[in-house]
């Protein structure tokens, strides 16, 4: 094992020499020059960018000037009309109430179970010196514990069917708001794949909704249960229609989102020089090779480190938009109303003035006492927006990655093979093509 270990710390150092430690984004590449030459504003074509962190502690600070259905109205297609991330002022304000006892963390540390089981059974199926992609291994794994946790064990076997439809749905909401509009209005083939996708979709959740109503045994302890019997402080609940919209988005943003920060975390790992090594030490020395539970989590804090660093340079949303409610003055210039308001936790992840050496992955700068540790705030550090908005998955998504990297630090041996590199997409950046891995050694799950 030695010298196994010998080979892949050097294989890894070749590939950090041919990827970099660090993979940019045309389009995010270009906001940061706009912020560089221009400030923290910038107007481009039909869009006006605000860009840093001052920009976003505007943003966050002054949501009352902003909606969000109409910036988002893409997503509809696969979230619904009444997803939390569609819905404004007093009518998001009910929801939130309702779908947040749902993640509340002592659940999501009920989770951690399904998530290591999943990973290890992903893991079961790779074989020494076959190769992988990590991506959609992965993927597939997050998607199966993401159902198991929110629709109990019986859903969770449906998994592939749940992935096969929302893939479509997700195609297609991976371009501009606006190309999906004139999708919607032409009717295109695409759109109508979509929308049969969807009524599959929603017939079998709706299935499952009746169950849950009717008082089924077996749908009492996951996040549906949650939903459907939740209500607030006055009795208010959620419709079968608002469910449907919460349960999906859950799903669809969980694996879509999570699944790609997870490969570039892996990416990572195996190009920069000694992370895989401290990563695997400390998950070893922690959990031996057992899985980990949830008060294992807080004593992996070079791990913890690993996830927040593929988070600030890898974020899921290069941008994120606003639609201007009410016009408003920044830096001395005036937006008006109905302006259609974007700003990029990827141009500020980068920032030279609060990250030092910010394109190196350095997950010690996580890590209270090491060189280089500073807390950022909530506007300089935002994979997950800020704010009243500010995504509600959030606990859920960094605990999955958690234990989905150690099971892949404790059970295998990987290398990054030459390849290029090429991010993509519009609704989650994630390597296009996948993340092609050989798989040097592979060991079995502890009992």
């Amino acid at each position: 094992m030695k010298a196994t270990r010998g080979s892949t710390q050097a294989s890894s150092h070749a590939a950090a020499r041919w990827h970099g430690h660090t993979v940019g984004y045309p389009p995010g590449d270009l906001l940061a020059a706009c912020y560089r030459r221009r400030g923290p504003m910038t107007r481009l074509g039909r869009y006006v960018y605000l860009l840093g962190p001052e920009a976003n502690r505007f943003v966050f600070a002054n949501s009352d000037l902003f909606r969000w259905r109409e910036a988002f109205a893409g997503l509809i297609p696969v979230d619904g009309p009444t997803s939390l991330i569609v819905s404004d002022g007093a009518e998001h304000r009910r929801r939130r109430r309702l779908v947040q006892p749902a993640l509340h963390h002592r659940r999501i540390d009920h989770y951690i179970a399904i998530m290591a089981a999943s990973a290890d059974a992903a893991l079961d199926g790779w074989r020494p010196g076959r190769q992988v992609d990590v991506y959609q291994e992965l993927r597939a794994a997050i998607r199966r514990s993401t159902i198991h946790a929110l629709f109990g064990q019986r859903l969770a076997q449906e998994s592939a069917f749940f992935g096969a439809q929302l893939q479509v749905l997700l195609d297609l909401v991976d371009h501009l708001p606006q190309t999906v509009e004139w999708k919607r209005r032409l009717g295109t083939p695409q759109w109508r794949r979509a929308m049969a996708a969807r009524s599959r979709v929603d017939a079998r959740i709706a299935e499952e909704i009746a169950r849950v109503r009717a008082g089924s045994a077996d749908a009492d302890d996951h996040v549906l249960a949650s939903l459907v019997h939740g209500r607030d402080d006055d009795g208010d609940g959620l419709s079968d229609a608002e469910v449907r919209d919460q349960a999906v988005t859950l799903i669809a943003a969980g694996f879509e989102t999570t699944s790609a920060a997870a490969a570039w975390a892996v990416y990572a790992l195996l190009s920069t020089p000694g992370v895989w090594d401290r990563a695997a030490a400390e998950v070893h020395r922690v959990l031996g090779g057992r899985r980990p539970e949830s008060d294992d989590l807080p004593r992996l804090p070079y791990l913890n480190g690993v996830v927040q660093e593929t988070l600030r340079l890898y974020p899921p949303a290069v941008v994120s938009a606003r639609k201007v409610a009410t016009g408003f003055e920044f830096a001395d210039r005036r937006v008006r109303a109905d302006t259609l308001l974007l700003y990029s936790p990827y141009v500020t992840h980068r920032l030279p003035e609060l990250w030092a050496d910010p394109l190196e992955f350095r997950p010690q700068r996580w890590i209270p006492g090491e060189p280089g540790f500073g807390k950022p705030k909530p506007y300089e550090f935002l994979p997950f927006s800020a704010g009243p908005h500010r995504c509600i998955g959030a606990a859920l998504a960094t605990t999955e990655l958690t234990v989905m990297l150690a099971r892949v630090l404790a059970r295998t041996e990987l290398h990054l093979p030459a390849q290029r590199i090429r991010p993509t997409g519009f609704a989650a950046m994630r390597p296009a093509g996948g993340l092609p891995v050989d798989v040097l050694a592979r060991r079995p799950a502890a009992a």
